[in-house]
């Protein structure tokens, strides 16, 4: 006869066992993702992720029935370290010019930090799908880089609403001159620049959001590398 404890303890097992499988999985996004942004996402498959963790490539299967499953899987998981590490963080600062480079900085601090070897992985990725034809993959590379594109101006347009950067100032055109400098530092810094590049594309991001910003906007923190920002 089965009693209330079986039954727990079968529950207890069964859950214990899902989250393994959870740990399991999260730990093989993160390698991947570190990979893709390195090598590519077509490095990124069930054979090479069996050999470097260890796992059988059956075992693998129980968690991703494709290699399409797997890119798509990948990309969501750096979606949401990306989120934590860069997104997230700028959110705690009011909205206003100081947001704006706050999101800035945590990109930089993301890069400089070595999240991923290859610097951004969807700057890697994005370099790597963008000419090619449209399919699930690209097309969720794709829309991943825009909503970062996208936070940017809204960023902006939350700061001309708060009267901290000029009016007359295009959105989207200083959140693509702004992520055209972001990409510049990680092009530096994975080519060799390291820490300069970084330095770099802060100080020139820096210029023109303070050329950008109102009178009455408050001054910009200084993120010195590697340690907590202080007011300039």
């Amino acid at each position: 006869m089965t009693t209330n404890t079986d039954v727990a303890s079968g529950l207890q097992s069964s859950d214990g066992r899902r989250l393994r499988g959870m740990r399991t999985r999260q730990a093989i996004l993160v390698h991947a993702a570190r990979v893709g942004s390195a090598e590519g996402l077509e490095a990124v498959s069930l054979q090479r992720l069996a050999g470097d963790l260890g796992i059988s490539k059956s075992g693998l299967f129980a968690h991703f029935g494709s290699k399409e499953e797997l890119h798509l899987a990948t990309i969501e998981a750096a979606a949401k370290i990306f989120t934590d590490e860069v997104i997230r963080p700028a959110l705690r600062v009011p909205r206003g010019v100081g947001r704006v480079w706050a999101l800035c900085n945590s990109w930089l601090a993301y890069v400089e930090g070595g999240v991923f070897p290859g610097g951004c992985f969807f700057w890697a990725v994005a370099e790597e799908f963008d000419s090619r034809r449209p399919g699930p993959v690209r097309d969720s590379v794709l829309e991943k880089k825009s909503y970062w594109s996208y936070s940017i101006q809204r960023a902006v347009r939350e700061a001309q609403e708060a009267g901290e950067i000029d009016s007359n100032v295009d959105p989207e055109q200083l959140a693509w001159e702004l992520d055209s400098l972001l990409g510049g530092a990680n092009s530096g810094f994975k080519g060799g620049e390291g820490a300069k590049a970084i330095e770099r594309g802060r100080r020139a991001i820096r210029e023109r959001l303070s050329g950008a910003a109102t009178p009455n906007a408050p001054p910009l923190v200084r993120y010195p590398t590697s340690s907590s920002p202080s007011t300039s």
